[in-house]
This record gives structure tokens, sequence and C-alpha cells, in this order.
């Protein structure tokens, strides 16, 4: 069984000891992933969200799956109103695919931060 680490290149996966993605063939677990990009992050929650998605889909890239793999996603926003926002992008990512979902209310790590995406693919 191979395991392969998938990085995103940003040092906070040195400082607290975890990778942006792991392969345990057959599954592509894929870690909490917020709207950051280069160190900054939009105000806008469905410009997070789709942020999210994009590092998502990068990363499953580099452990040679894709969103269309996914079966499980788990998204994590700092209020509800913000599902009706984020739900839109949940959808055309996985659109055809429909993974189980989960949509959780509480506090992230960084006030910036609005929404959380991790997902859980299974490659064929």
């Amino acid at each position: 069984m191979t395991r392969q680490l998938i990085s995103s290149g940003s040092s906070f996966e040195e400082v607290a000891g975890y990778s942006r993605a792991v392969r345990q063939d057959p599954w592509v677990f894929v870690s909490g992933t917020s709207g950051f990009k280069d160190g900054k992050i939009a105000e806008d929650v469905v410009a997070q969200a789709e942020q999210c998605i994009a590092t998502i889909a990068a990363a499953l890239e580099q452990a040679g799956s894709s969103l269309k793999d996914v079966v499980r996603v788990k998204a994590y926003i700092t209020e509800a109103a913000f599902f009706e926002k984020i739900a839109p992008v949940l959808g055309a990512a996985f659109k055809g695919i429909r993974p189980a979902n989960t949509t959780i209310v509480c506090g992230l790590v960084d006030p910036q931060m609005k929404v959380e995406i991790e997902v859980t693919a299974l490659k064929a």
C-alpha cells in the first residue's frame, strides 16, 4: 500500500505537522482547506469557497485524483447564513457526483476565514 504526502507549500504544514493531503491507496484525504492563497484571503465567503475548491482540486491532482472522485465533503462555516452562499459553489464543483456532505457552523482558527472545506476521495 502506497502512502504519498502532498504539500501545498505552506510553512504552516511544517509547523502544525500535517499534509495538505495524504494518498493511502485507494483513498485520498484532503485536510481542511481555507480560502488563503499566497498569504492572502478574500473577504467574500463565495470567493473563499471557490479558492478552497481550487486548492483542493490541485491537491487531488497531485495525488492522481480529481474532484470527480470525491465521496465525502465537510464544510465548516462561521455563520449559518453562509450555507446558502457556498452551496452553489459546492454544487458546481460536485455536479453529477453528489458526494455525501456535512456542513458545520463553528469558529475557525483565523478570524478572516469564513469557510473551510475538507474532502475524501476514493480512486477507482
